[in-house]
């Protein structure tokens, strides 16, 4: 079976989260990179709403993911130690997630790089933890 990987940082689980997810495993297997607490800190300058070990328990428990690890990396290339162990065929990123940077460091690897444009389900609105957070911070 085909192994998809996608990585995030997926505090504030929400259901655009879910929509990737689900569009994701449309390929094959899906397999979840989870940012670390620091890395999140580092990258976003803030503490992160639920611990690595909470957002990984909550991505691992959805049906669509057949695995979930939390990345040990540092910077917006964490992955790469999950990539050693899950061995995937394909990167999928929505189009907030690409960069140059990313996608020569996964098609380097010899695996093939997908984009997805962010779209909800249908029938939901549409979700960031960004706008969520504003939400929350009223």
């Amino acid at each position: 079976m085909t192994k998809v990987l996608v990585s995030g940082c997926f505090d504030v689980l929400h259901s655009g989260h879910i929509a990737f997810f689900e569009e994701a495993a449309q390929y094959g297997d899906l397999y979840v990179s989870v940012g670390s607490d620091a890395n999140v800190k580092a990258l976003k300058n803030r503490d992160t709403l639920y611990t690595e070990e909470e957002r990984l328990y909550m991505v691992a428990a959805l049906r669509v993911v057949k695995g979930a690890y939390i990345a040990t990396g540092m910077g917006k290339i964490d992955f790469l130690d999950v990539i050693k162990d899950v061995k995937p065929d394909i990167f999928f990123v929505n189009s907030d997630g690409d960069s140059p940077e990313k996608r020569q460091v996964i098609e380097n690897l010899g695996i093939k790089y997908v984009v997805s444009e962010r779209k909800p389900k249908p029938g939901l609105p549409e979700r960031s933890t960004t706008s969520i957070r504003k939400i929350i911070n009223k």
